[in-house]
């Protein structure tokens, strides 16, 4: 039936009518062992390399407790930390050019990082962390990051305060969306609906700490 219909097209048209052709997406696997992965799976950080790899199940629980190493499995929970407590000079002392930035513990350069979304990926801010200490001390929940995996994640658009801990693959999640999404000089309003779909996604799933 699907072949007449396109013969019939064919001679309406007075041309050639062309199936399109189905792309369909690989499956992903496991970057250890190759074996297959389902869409839900687990991920490791390479640490040195801030490269988020895939893993299956058994890869995934010989990096449980790890403290040190190639790779660290990535945690899946999220935390909401609505008592958290930073005010706007001390987010304007960051200067960063947007409002929403992560950051974690590296510990191969042994500092904190902070990094935040652009059209071109995720950008280091190369200023330095003064005001990492006064934070920490006044929001205890900052003192649980888990090195390299977690991350403390601001959002700060359009007059949100949200801020959370969560896993590092979390944070470059909102990276892809970002660069893919973006368009011109403001981003367009598709990449900012994005990252309002992102972030009630991310306060349907976070707990609160």
């Amino acid at each position: 039936m699907a072949r007449s219909s396109i013969s019939a097209l064919r001679k309406f048209a007075g041309g050639t009518v062309h199936e399109k052709p189905q792309i369909t997406k690989p499956a992903e696997q496991c970057e250890l062992c190759s074996v297959r992965v389902p869409l839900q799976h687990r991920h490791l950080l390479e640490t040195e390399k801030r490269q988020i790899v895939c893993a299956c199940d058994s890869c995934a629980m010989r990096f449980e407790g790890v403290v040190e190493g190639r790779y660290k499995i990535i945690p899946r929970d999220a935390r909401a930390l609505p008592d958290f407590q930073m005010s706007d000079a001390e987010w304007e002392t960051l200067a960063l050019p947007i409002n929403l930035a992560f950051f974690f513990y590296h510990s191969p350069q042994r500092k904190m990082v902070a990094m935040y979304p652009s059209p071109a990926g995720a950008t280091e801010s190369l200023l330095p962390l003064t005001a990492w200490e006064t934070l920490a001390a006044r929001n205890s929940a900052l003192r649980t990051l888990e090195p390299d995996v977690e991350a403390l994640l601001i959002n700060r658009v359009r007059q949100q305060r949200a801020y959370y801990i969560v896993p590092i693959d979390k944070c470059f999640e909102l990276v892809g969306l970002i660069r893919m999404s973006w368009r011109g000089f403001s981003g367009g309003e598709e990449v900012w609906r994005d990252i309002e779909r992102f972030f009630s996604n991310l306060r349907e799933m976070a707990k609160t700490a």
